[in-house]
């Protein structure tokens, strides 16, 4: 007669089963420390080194294929949006800096709020985020356009001209009689002019604008406006 052993099994140990569980118990330690790992991987000298950000305008660059992506709230899981190519944004606080888990909160010239993780920041500068606005010389170039056509139209209500004549005259259209000084503060400088003198000695000047006007003086005085003739 044979005796079993008390602590024997006859159960077979199933090792495909047993490797497995092993490996997801590892790979969730795994996860678990890369996610403490994460979360305390900036000192304080570099938190405040990010920190030195906040309150800094930042630019969308118009001419980038693609745009950078930045969360609605400051999580990794949360919902993603893409800002306009012509977009600025402050970045207005450095949200998670007490858990050392930190988002970078900014917001949109239109008002949304975003948030960006300072990692994905770094990625994207200079190359989807400018730090100076591309935009910069064609704002200043309308700029300057809009304040000369303020001060035209105002030196024109200035003058002691009828209703009538400054009424074209702000719609560029200037009238006859008006000398050669005032149909330039008009419309500006000509692009040619040319000089003649016929048999009656009345000098006589035509003035050359880009859109195909001529204006004809004598003695100084627009008398009339004609078409260029093309041929």
């Amino acid at each position: 007669m044979q005796l079993e052993h008390p602590y024997r099994t006859n159960k077979k140990i199933d090792w495909g089963k047993a490797i497995c569980s092993i490996v997801i118990v590892w790979m969730v330690l795994l996860t678990a420390n890369a996610t403490v790992t994460s979360s305390s991987q900036y000192t304080d000298k570099q938190l405040d080194a990010l920190a030195s950000r906040v309150g800094k305008i930042f630019w969308i660059n118009p001419q980038s294929a693609k745009s950078p992506t930045f969360l609605s709230a400051p999580a990794a899981n949360a919902a993603t949006f893409n800002p306009g190519r012509n977009e600025s944004f402050e970045i207005t606080d450095l949200a998670g800096r007490a858990n050392k888990d930190p988002y970078y909160k900014v917001k949109f010239d239109t008002g949304k709020v975003g948030y960006i993780r300072p990692e994905a920041f770094l990625e994207e500068f200079n190359e989807t985020i400018l730090s100076t606005d591309p935009l910069a010389d064609e704002k200043r170039h309308l700029d300057e356009q809009t304040s000369e056509e303020t001060k035209r139209v105002d030196w024109i209500k200035s003058q002691p001209w009828s209703p009538a004549v400054k009424e074209a005259a702000i719609k560029k259209q200037p009238t006859p009689g008006l000398n050669t000084a005032e149909v330039k503060r008009v419309l500006g400088a000509p692009r040619r002019v040319t000089k003649l003198r016929g048999l009656t000695k009345v000098a006589e000047e035509h003035w050359f604008y880009p859109d195909g006007s001529v204006l004809i003086f004598n003695n100084g005085l627009l008398t009339r406006t004609e078409k260029a003739q093309t041929n």
